[in-house]
């Protein structure tokens, strides 16, 4: 709340907005606020900083928003580059939030379980009735996540 006070502060103060809930389309890294301005992403919960707004916005367009515009669905990246496939999703009303493999309610944590057992990719996919690369993508998510 320390943070959300100090964005709605900053934006009373700085650009005049008497309504900053309502007038601001504020974005969220889970720990900051950022606002668009100027063509510039800045962070308003530390007073206008500026954000890194090519990584950060790479994270936030994995988020896939309702037509309220709240997030519902989180797909991490399970490689490196912000090309990474939307393989594997984290959504709250499926496996109680634990990544699955889209689509399904396969846990990424039981494929690599299975995969680190001895079990071939190729076997799981059969297995599971998925693709190769879905069953891959899970695995990569679960060993990366532990490195």
């Amino acid at each position: 709340m320390r943070r959300v006070r100090a964005a709605l502060s900053f934006l009373q103060e700085q650009f005049g907005s008497e309504h900053p809930l309502v007038d601001e389309a504020m974005e969220t890294d889970g720990k900051w606020l950022f606002v668009k301005k100027y063509g510039s992403l800045i962070n308003v919960s530390q007073a206008g900083q500026g954000a890194m707004a090519e990584v950060l916005e790479a994270h936030l367009r994995r988020i896939e928003r309702n037509e309220a515009g709240l997030a519902i669905r989180l797909f991490p990246f399970t490689r490196k580059g912000v090309d990474a496939p939307r393989i594997v999703s984290i959504d709250p009303l499926v496996a109680f939030g634990r990544p699955v493999i889209v689509g399904s309610r396969i846990t990424t944590t039981d494929v690599a379980d299975r995969f680190k057992a001895g079990e071939s990719a190729a076997d799981l996919a059969k297995d599971y009735g998925r693709p190769r690369a879905d069953i891959e993508e899970a695995i990569r998510c679960e060993l990366e996540a532990a490195a």
